[in-house]
Order: C-alpha cells, then structure tokens, then sequence
C-alpha cells in the first residue's frame, strides 16, 4: 500500500499506483479530492503532455502546487492519465 500524507492527514491511499520517473501516480479513485484545489499552473512535458497543478488545503493551511496530473496524456503516458503525483520536497509524505 503506498499513502500520500501532509501534516497527518491521508490524501491519498492505494495499491495500484505507477512509478515513473521517480514519483509515485496515485489513481484518481484512490486521492481524496476533498483537500485538492486546481490552479492555473501547467507545464509540459515533452513525453506526458501538459501537467495541472492542485493546491492542498486542510485546517486553514495551504500548500501551493503540491501535486499534479496529466489530464489528457500523451500516448507513451496513457498508463498515468488522470493520476495524481506529489511534491515531496514541499512535505508531502509519500511512503
């Protein structure tokens, strides 16, 4: 079971994630989406596609682009579409 946390608190929780490049991508089923926010931040990537960008509030706290998905992947990322990764080096725990 791999577990995405911050400040305590469980954002997501699963069994089937993929690792690519490093980073655990967690099924959207399996992110409690409650904590998310969307921003306007994007990004490219030359082999996934645009990446989007989520806030993480919980308690009055905020932790700015913590996490992101691929909402429309390229091809050779379709296995990570829709899932969600974490900053790690912003706190957030992924174990």
């Amino acid at each position: 079971m791999t577990q995405a946390t911050w400040n305590g608190v469980v954002l997501a929780n699963s069994q089937r994630c993929e690792r690519v490049e490093g980073n655990e991508y967690f099924p959207p089923d399996d992110v409690y989406w409650d904590y998310f926010q969307g921003t306007d931040t994007h990004t490219v990537c030359p082999w996934k596609g645009t990446a989007s960008y989520y806030t993480i509030t919980i308690g009055g706290e905020s932790l700015s682009d913590a996490a992101w998905s691929y909402p429309q992947a390229k091809e050779r990322a379709k296995h990570i579409e829709g899932y969600v990764a974490f900053y790690t080096r912003k706190g957030v725990i992924v174990s």
